[in-house]
């Protein structure tokens, strides 16, 4: 591995070394009061056993005394100040000072405490020097320079004094002295390369963990940004086609030639078109948002089968190919409306990708009840079985053919199986065809089949209040809703309406706001302003072309009836039918 200083920029080199040396101003104050009482208890032996003057003996352990205070003094004024001021290169220095003294004062201990004739006192001093060297490799191992400034100075003196006198035992124990600072000084390099490359492995393993989170927040806000995009070019491309599937409802209303009317239902159908398009897009904005509610019950599953197997025959039998449902008895637990969708989105695509051959829809009883989908389409290809369930991501449509959808629907199916935890699966084969299952769990009691049920139609009549900004959308519908036979004031803002009823003799039936209005205002703010200007919960419906999710998510937070953009007339009106309907129904109760 490569020594420190090689890292890269300096701010690295800074913050390594700066680790090394808060490791070792931690580790040092016991090291350095180690050595203290190992001199202080030298001292007391050989001033007992009359080794040594009581005189040197005490004027060498002041000495020490002062070099442990004044190396204490240091350690505690960095952990007050801290590594940052003024620098590790500073505290570097100045604890490699402070080693360097204190091994200093052991070194000429190690000749002052002795005398040639006495090898058991050349003993003594010997095994304190060693065994404080030795502690030093612990304490001071952090930083090299600072180890090798105290184990140098303290050990040499003695392997330079005995090569100077005479006496074979003296002279060994100088030699054995050199092969331990030898073996010291090799065994402390070692330890601080160990420690230096640890220390190396985990600020890289920081540094990629750092990399990693600021990659993941430039995904994230680059999705962030996406979103917001998509919401806004939504909500801004809804607006005028909501205008104009208001407009070809005004239209359709108005006696016409038949070939005028033939052109108005083609151009309703590609309203419709557009509509199914922007659903696509809203769905994965109310799934991303968390506004899906998921209501599991028992219910038979021939029945759902059956009728998404109905609404897909006639594309099926256009295109030449079989759809063959298997029929299956049992019951799951889930949500049927959910489930529905998923499976809508499933036949769809094998339907719409299968040129020759036949899908076949069937069920595979197990722990839980495996739906499928078989198809005999392209296939494929195992590369690209992630991607499909990608957002915008399709398959043979290189054109981008808008007929073929936006790729939304695998993506939608993969979200709503999470929601219903119900596990997605795939398995195909290029050149054969493609297989899909949702595994759904089974349950014996099965409730009544869940249907959309249409209330009755009431008449229409009586007072709307319409607040839309856009003033191609307030045409568009105050002229569909007054053909129906209803009384309409449009307003821009809260603030207008609130002038126009001021002067209206009429209490209104229905309130319709668009979500986003002028400026900070909203729909929500306004109905509840009208109501409380009332004092009544007047009905009242949100419309909204924003998919933003934080937005969904207080729309339908709100309580109020919520429809978006782009609304088709029958949509509208059924929706209208519905809640008065209902509102009237609960009065009479």
């Amino acid at each position: 591995m490569a020594d420190a200083p090689t890292m890269g920029r300096a701010g690295s080199i800074d913050r390594f070394r700066a680790e090394q040396i808060a490791a070792l101003y931690k580790a040092a104050p016991v090291g350095v009061v180690g050595a203290l009482l190992g001199g202080i208890a030298l001292v007391g032996v050989l001033v007992y056993g009359e080794l040594v003057p009581l005189p040197i003996a005490a004027g060498w352990a002041g000495v020490l005394l002062l070099s442990a205070l004044a190396h204490l003094l240091l350690c505690a004024v960095y952990r007050r100040r801290g590594p940052s001021a003024p620098g590790w290169r500073f505290w570097a220095a100045a604890f490699t000072l402070a080693s360097a003294v204190e091994g200093l004062v052991w070194g000429v201990g190690s000749i002052t405490l002795i005398t040639p004739e006495r090898i058991d006192q050349q003993l003594w001093v010997m095994i304190a020097t060693s065994a404080v060297a030795s502690g030093a490799a612990t304490a001071f191992g952090a930083y090299l320079p600072a180890f090798y400034a105290l184990l140098f100075p303290a050990m040499v003196p003695y392997v330079l004094w005995s090569a100077f006198h005479t006496g074979f035992y003296s002279h060994a124990l100088g030699f054995l002295d050199l092969l331990y600072v030898v073996a010291m000084a090799v065994l402390g390099w070692r330890s601080y390369r160990s420690l230096e490359e640890a220390l190396q492995l985990r600020f890289a393993n920081l540094d990629l963990a750092e990399n990693l989170r600021l990659e993941k927040d430039r995904a994230e806000q680059a999705s962030l940004d996406k979103s917001r995009f998509l919401a806004s070019a939504s909500h801004d491309l809804r607006q005028p086609v909501h205008a104009l599937s208001m407009f070809v409802g005004a239209l359709l209303a108005r006696p016409m030639d038949e070939e005028v009317r033939r052109l108005a239902i083609q151009i309703d159908g590609s309203v419709s078109a557009l509509d199914s398009l922007f659903t696509s897009l809203l769905d994965i904005s109310r799934l991303d948002a968390g506004v899906v509610l998921y209501s599991p019950q028992g219910f038979a599953i021939q029945p759902l089968l059956e009728r998404v197997c109905r609404d897909h025959e006639g594309e099926a039998r256009r295109k030449g190919i079989r759809l063959v449902l298997h029929p299956c008895r049992l019951a799951v637990h889930s949500d049927p409306i959910l489930l529905e969708r998923v499976l809508r989105n499933l036949v769809s695509n094998a339907v719409r990708y299968t040129e020759r051959g036949r899908v076949v829809v069937g069920c595979r009883r197990g722990a839980r009840l495996g739906i499928e989908v078989w198809d005999t389409g392209p296939g494929i290809p195992a590369e690209e079985r992630g991607r499909v369930f990608q957002e915008f991501y399709q398959l043979g449509n290189p054109e981008r053919d808008r007929s073929k959808g936006l790729g939304l629907g695998l993506a939608i199916v993969q979200r709503l199986t999470a929601l219903l935890d119900s596990p997605l699966s795939l398995r195909s084969t290029v050149g054969k065809g493609s297989v899909f299952a949702v595994s759904v769990p089974v349950t014996e009691a099965a409730g009544p089949e869940t249907m959309a049920v249409a209330l009755p139609e009431t008449a229409a009549h009586g007072l709307v209040l319409l607040i839309d900004d856009e003033a191609a959308i307030q045409e568009a519908m105050r002229s569909l809703l007054t053909g129906w036979g209803y009384t309409v004031l449009v307003a821009g803002s809260g603030d207008e309406m609130l002038a126009r009823i001021a002067t209206w003799p009429d209490r209104p039936n229905l309130i319709i706001s668009d979500y986003r209005l002028r400026g900070d205002e909203n729909g929500i703010a306004v109905i509840r302003r009208l109501q409380s200007e009332y004092n009544d919960d007047i009905p009242a419906m949100l419309i909204t072309g924003d998919t933003a999710p934080d937005r969904l998510r207080e729309a339908e937070e709100s309580g109020f009836l919520l429809l978006h953009k782009p609304i088709h007339n029958s949509r509208l009106r059924a929706a209208i039918t519905n809640l008065l309907a209902r509102v009237a129904a609960e009065a009479e109760e």
